[in-house]
């Protein structure tokens, strides 16, 4: 009876023991901190670049960055390309795409990289698969290894689970970790004495003020770069938002107007570089003047600046009139062709699409934009996961929502401050007498105007002998253009080439 008992009791203990264990286990793995292997994949190839033969080594691998206690906070996905045999002397390109939650797929398969996703040249969609993957002559694998980045949030890169947006999603935030990022690469690779040069693309321009800053002025002090590479600049943003009152939004977008109506033959000139011009002297000139005199305009100084305004911009002089000589970007997509029942793209002003309808005062989406990104997509896919042997269930961002829905825009310059980056250019260059900037705008970029970079690098304290301008007759991604990815690439290979 007593052996009954006590066997019914460790039978009924039994259940409760086994739960206590497992609870016991689970605290146990709660305190084990995570750990991420980090993947790295590489594969040895050959190709063709800027007229030269190059062996060179393809290596997309993950970087785990940690918080002070060690926990893993953020993987970050970089893919290289490093001539072999390596060559410390040789300079390392680092770049990376905007957004600011674009992955790198635009430079990579569409300027740089030894591969490029075939699209068409001429400003016409994409249409649909396949998009034929091509050797990209291009590349500039024969002056510089490559490594593109992908900030958190961007391409196959993620935080992990727990971890605080707000630690990786900002200005500031954003650059310390790319900068982290560069100085581990160059720790493994044994590149510290190495020639640098660090690109970005739009958002990807402000990215490099704010590494630089990193790497030269704040954090670190510690990196010294040879050039930046500045692609489709957005540096000041105070010249792209139209609020009500800022009237520099009208007078930096005027030239981008002109060099779109003269495209769609709209206005008369000899070329793009001569409307340009006469656009950017009429902007910062009467254009100016007269929107800074506001109600106070005479009738007579009102009249001319609209009819100049008309005969740049093509658009009639009563259309000019309802928007009080202040037509914003939005408007003017939809309106230059309206007589022929299209709208114009504002990445690149070259493209045209249809809306649902005529009537509307904006365009229902940018067809410069859907009219390229299957391709691009399907490219960075197939080169990663297919043919670098990447491994993973995470679909790549190449504009990905979640860093923009958190992004820390302000810096702590005190209160009523706009956001102006290009200031940590000029201090960066007057620190560092070695360092040259290399600016590359589209003529029929919107998102970026090419007068807003102007303006914005123009500025007092940036070393003007130091700086320089590149033009190119396409838009946001001048490289889409078959011609304009040749002289990008030739325009860039000339400003490494100088530094040596």
């Amino acid at each position: 009876m007593l052996a009954g008992l006590c066997a019914a009791t460790a039978l009924t203990l039994a259940p409760q023991a086994v739960a206590a264990q497992d609870s016991t286990d689970a605290a146990a793995a709660a305190e084990q901190p995570l750990t991420i292997e980090p993947q790295v994949r590489t594969r040895d190839m050959t190709g063709t670049f800027g007229g030269q033969r190059v062996s060179y080594r393809a290596t997309i691998a993950e970087t785990v960055l940690k918080a002070d206690d060690g926990k893993p906070e953020a993987v970050i996905v970089t893919t290289s390309y490093v001539k072999q045999p390596r060559d410390t002397a040789r300079p390392v390109f680092f770049l990376f795409n905007g957004g600011p939650g674009s992955g790198s797929v635009w430079l990579q398969m569409g300027a740089f990289g030894p591969k490029r996703v075939a699209i068409p040249s001429d400003a016409r969609d994409d249409g649909a698969p396949p998009y034929p993957l091509l050797d990209n002559p291009d590349s500039l694998l024969d002056v510089a290894d490559l490594v593109f980045i992908d900030p958190p949030g961007t391409g196959f890169s993620y935080l992990t689970e727990g971890t605080d947006p707000k630690k990786y999603y900002g200005l500031e935030p954003d650059a310390e970790a790319v900068a982290k990022v560069i100085r581990l690469w160059l720790n493994n690779n044994g590149r510290w004495n190495s020639p640098k040069y660090l690109g970005g693309e739009s958002y990807g321009t402000t990215r490099s003020a704010m590494v630089a800053r990193e790497l030269e002025g704040a954090t670190y002090n510690d990196v010294g770069l040879n050039g930046l590479i500045l692609i489709s600049t957005i540096l000041d943003f105070a010249g792209r938002e139209p609020t009500p009152g800022n009237e520099m939004a009208y007078v930096v977008t005027l030239p981008n107007m002109a060099a779109a109506a003269y495209y769609h033959g709209k206005v008369q000139a000899p070329s793009v570089e001569a409307i340009v011009e006469e656009a950017r002297q009429f902007a910062i000139g009467p254009f100016a003047t007269a929107l800074l005199k506001g109600q106070d305009l005479p009738d007579a100084e009102r009249a001319s600046v609209r009819a100049e305004l008309s005969r740049l911009t093509g658009l009639s002089e009563q259309y000019l009139d309802n928007a009080d000589l202040r037509v914003t970007d939005q408007r003017f997509y939809k309106e230059l062709l309206r007589d022929r029942g299209l709208t114009i793209g504002r990445l690149d002003s070259r493209y045209t699409g249809q809306d649902y309808d005529n009537a509307g005062e904006y365009p229902d989406d940018d067809p410069s934009f859907y009219g390229i990104d299957a391709g691009y997509t399907a490219a960075i896919n197939s080169w990663a996961r297919d043919t670098l042997g990447f491994e993973t269930d995470r679909e790549y961002q190449s504009i990905g929502r979640e860093p923009g829905r958190n992004w820390q825009w302000t810096l702590n310059q005190g209160r009523g401050a706009y956001l102006n980056v290009a200031p940590f250019i000029g201090q960066a260059m007057r620190q560092n007498s070695g360092l040259r900037t290399f600016v590359a705008q589209g003529y029929y970029d919107f998102a970026t105007p090419f007068f807003g970079a102007e303006y914005s690098l123009n500025r007092t304290g940036i070393p003007q002998d130091r700086v320089e301008f590149h033009y190119y007759d396409a838009g946001h991604m001048m490289y889409v253009r078959d011609e304009d990815r040749a002289k990008l690439s030739s325009d860039i290979r000339a400003f490494i080439r100088s530094g040596r």
